[in-house]
């Protein structure tokens, strides 16, 4: 696989590169003005590890096209990344192909640090039908960043995905091709007093079948294993809040644990009509 990084300005011109075969690294030796965009290609679809900044995490993730492209954040945008993130004048990114036998272990598939809202190739990807009065500490994309942390909120390591308070509240992770998954874990924000949390939640996959899942007040992961499957997506919605006086639950973090799904598997699931995920307009109400 040939890989390329490359910094872009507002327009287009390239500040920066690297290439190469398997693996590249660029350092980049300024600061990121505003408009400038990070942009990760590849010769052809597959997994790769992505290091795009010294501060988050090094992370692997599939690429479902060629080219990738996110944008600095600046302003309120920066907010769910560590504050050394993205900052300084300069920066170290990365980017290699992934051998085989690495793909195959059963890992988090729904971690993905580089999401955001605009992300249509880089999976896996979150997104939601509401969130926070549309502020980037309570997005979707904060429920895949990793950072779990969960007993304050508003910045980081505090992120969340947040419901605005509304409970038709749906977050769909989508995994760009098929995945077979036999575990979810639930890590609810719990800000307590601030917060209130759920007292079940549905999560509904798209092989068609849904399952309920019972929560309790806690910072704790809550596992629940599940009958193994193949899944392209999952949304996560019915959330039924506890009958106490805040009306602020919110998620901190979902894993969807498995692997990659076998060649077989994947020519069977693609001969059954697959439902789309779920497409609600993002409301951001005050």
């Amino acid at each position: 696989m040939e890989l390329m990084l490359k910094i872009v300005d507002a327009d287009g011109a390239v500040l920066a590169s690297s290439t190469g075969r398997a693996e590249t690294f660029l350092v980049y030796r300024q600061s990121y003005r505003e408009g400038d965009r990070v942009v990760v290609e590849i010769s052809e679809p597959g997994h790769v590890f992505l290091a795009l900044d010294g501060a988050i995490q090094p992370c692997l993730v599939y690429m479902k096209e060629c080219a990738y492209s996110l944008a600095v954040p600046f302003g309120d945008k920066r907010k769910p990344y560590s504050p050394n993130a993205f900052r300084g004048d300069i920066h170290r990114l990365s980017a290699r192909s992934t051998r085989p036998d690495e793909i195959v272990h059963r890992r988090n598939l729904a971690l993905n640090p580089w999401d955001d809202h605009a992300n249509r190739v880089l999976f896996p990807h979150a997104r939601a039908n509401v969130e926070t009065r549309g502020e980037a500490v309570f997005a979707a994309r904060n429920a895949i960043d990793g950072e779990k942390a969960n007993d304050d909120h508003g910045f980081w390591p505090y992120t969340s995905w947040g419901i605005n308070r509304d409970p038709q509240a749906a977050l769909t992770v989508e995994f760009g091709r098929p995945v077979r998954i036999d575990e979810i874990a639930f890590y609810l924000r719990a800000d307590f007093p601030h917060d209130s949390w759920w007292e079940k939640v549905s999560v509904t996959f798209s092989n068609g079948k849904t399952t309920c899942f019972p929560l309790v007040k806690s910072g704790a992961a809550q596992a629940f294993p599940i009958e193994p499957c193949i899944v392209e997506w999952v949304e996560l919605h019915g959330l039924i809040k506890a009958e106490d006086a805040s009306p602020y639950p919110a998620l901190t973090q979902i894993e969807i644990w498995g692997t990659e799904a076998q060649e077989t598997e994947t020519s069977r699931l693609r001969s059954k009509a697959i439902p789309e995920a779920p497409t609600g307009a993002l409301v951001d109400d005050a």
